[in-house]
């Protein structure tokens, strides 16, 4: 199927409930979205099942979510599988393409020291029985474009079982509820390339996000987000472009969400 027959078997379609997703902090439901011949199976998370946070007081986590794919979608990299807002059967609510998932490990602890080539190192600790270990994952184009998808957006929430790879070959970043807070909260599994240069090709799909966020596409999340978050993605983005490198840690708040995976 097209990209534009995906969104609207998604808007379109009629949503059925599977079941429910019990490991998930919010209502979080697998469901078949149906259009005619066409069938697709689809995450469903109803504003209604949300719990309140403190420090995403405004707005809705599943606006968050829709506005992460459009600037995924503005970026041309598909970080984030078709999503859209919707109506099911408990009201209004994130409606996005399941992502059937290889058994490929993206990211992992391995034992202190024993990073793999193709792997970059994170941070080192230790595991639940006092082993030193050190938190790895693969070095590859697609997740050093999550990396900078997640700076700009500000993902609080970059987890290792948040990065899912396709049976297709794709790798696609979910759960992006806790995203665009105008205070820096970017915690990610992915610092592997903290510090480093980013590259020609990276510069300028961000720079044409900066262009976007001045018109169609700032228009579009200005529904979404709040005008001072709207703001700091702008930011975001200038901050990128004019350091051209990755974001390092901040020694303000943990630079790794709990749990990792």
């Amino acid at each position: 199927m097209t990209a534009a027959a995906r969104l609207d078997l998604l808007r379109s379609g009629d949503l059925t409930i599977n079941g429910r997703l019990v490991a998930a902090s919010n209502a979080t439901f697998q469901g078949v979205v149906s259009l005619g011949d066409e069938t697709a199976t689809v995450v469903y998370k109803p504003v209604s099942g949300e719990r309140p946070l403190w420090d995403f007081p405004d707005g809705t986590l599943a606006e968050r979510e829709y506005a992460a794919y459009l600037v995924s979608e503005a970026l041309g990299w598909s970080v984030v599988p078709p999503t859209l807002l919707r109506d099911g059967p408990f009201g209004e609510g994130m409606c996005q393409l399941w992502v059937h998932a290889d058994e490929r490990e993206l990211v992992d602890i391995v034992p202190r020291g024993e990073v793999a080539d193709g792997w970059l190192g994170v941070l080192d600790a230790y595991d639940g029985r006092d082993n030193p270990v050190t938190l790895v994952h693969e070095d590859t184009p697609a997740l050093r474009r999550m990396a900078v998808f997640d700076a700009i957006v500000n993902n609080a929430d970059r987890k290792g079982g948040h990065i899912l790879g396709a049976e297709t070959g794709e790798v696609y970043g979910v759960d992006h509820g806790v995203t665009f807070n105008v205070d820096e909260k970017l915690r990610t599994v992915l610092w592997g390339w903290a510090g480093g240069t980013l590259r020609h090709d990276e510069l300028a799909d961000v720079r044409r996000v900066g262009a976007e966020l001045d018109g169609q596409l700032g228009e579009c999340l200005a529904e979404l987000v709040t005008p001072h978050e709207l703001a700091a993605t702008r930011a975001r983005v200038r901050r990128l472009l004019r350091s051209g490198r990755f974001p390092l840690p901040s020694d303000d708040w943990p630079a790794i969400p709990w749990p990792a995976f």
